[in-house]
């Protein structure tokens, strides 16, 4: 283990029941050479992989690439929606593709279409919802509810949906957060996820494989070195994930890795 994760270390080995841990990476569809070179971080751990996928940026090649992985079981990957294709819909402020300039129906037809796209491409995919810039409405929830959406994946600052029957599990890692406009450096990076580590959970880490260097995908594999190894660290897909925290809401388990 290298330094940038001590701190990391320290709280596993400070917490009195095991802390679960997720990862999403988002914007599948986009440059599937660095989706797999993501993936092949991920294949010697074995460690769950929730991809987010642009319903109408994913090509041939991106469902290639994903369902030869699934099939041969070199990784652990599930699929989900990212929206439907990842374009600003706001004349205004921050971008949003689901945000308060489209209406409750314009949100349903879109993320109804993505959801058939997907389908049509992947098969059958779990009933999570990324939405692009990890930000909606505040009635998109009410809209993925009524679409049968059993999760909804944003950012934590985004804050809660509220929405009955609608589970929420946010990422609270950002890969490429900046604190004070400033990108956080890899030491940054190792305290803000003991910082996570260290709280009830879970630890959510957001990636995008686009944009990510050789040495980020280096420290990703030594991030996932140290979760696999851990005892007190457990990974489970987004959606195992929030019928487990339910059920047990702190019980390692082979099925929830």
């Amino acid at each position: 283990m290298t330094g940038w994760l001590e701190p990391l270390h320290a709280a596993l080995d400070a917490r009195s029941a095991p802390v679960w841990f997720f990862f999403r990476d988002d914007d599948a569809g986009w440059d599937d050479t660095a989706l797999e070179a993501l993936l092949d971080v991920f294949e010697p751990h074995g460690l769950p992989l929730d991809v987010a996928a642009i319903p109408l940026a994913a090509t041939s090649r991106t469902v290639e690439v994903i369902t030869a992985r699934q099939t041969s079981g070199r990784n652990d990957l599930r699929v989900h929606q990212h929206g439907l294709a990842h374009v600003n819909h706001e004349p205004v402020g921050r971008k949003c593709e689901f945000g308060l300039s489209r209406s409750r129906d314009q949100q349903r037809d879109d993320i109804a279409s993505g959801r058939d796209v997907l389908r049509a491409l992947f098969g059958d995919v779990p009933a999570i919802f990324t939405p692009p810039w990890n930000r909606c409405a505040p009635w998109t929830g009410e809209v993925l509810h009524d679409l049968g959406f059993a999760v909804l994946s944003r950012d934590l600052s985004a804050g809660r949906a509220a929405v009955p029957g609608l589970a929420e599990l946010p990422v609270t890692v950002d890969w490429f957060a900046k604190r004070k406009k400033v990108p956080l450096d890899r030491n940054g990076r190792g305290e803000l996820l003991a910082e996570m580590a260290g709280g009830p959970g879970p630890v959510g880490l957001m990636l995008h494989h686009q944009v990510m260097s050789a040495q980020d995908r280096t420290d990703v594999g030594e991030l996932l070195t140290l979760v696999d190894a851990h005892p007190e660290a457990s990974a489970a897909h987004l959606d195992r994930l929030a019928q487990t925290l339910v059920a047990r809401p702190t019980c390692r388990t082979s099925s929830a890795r």
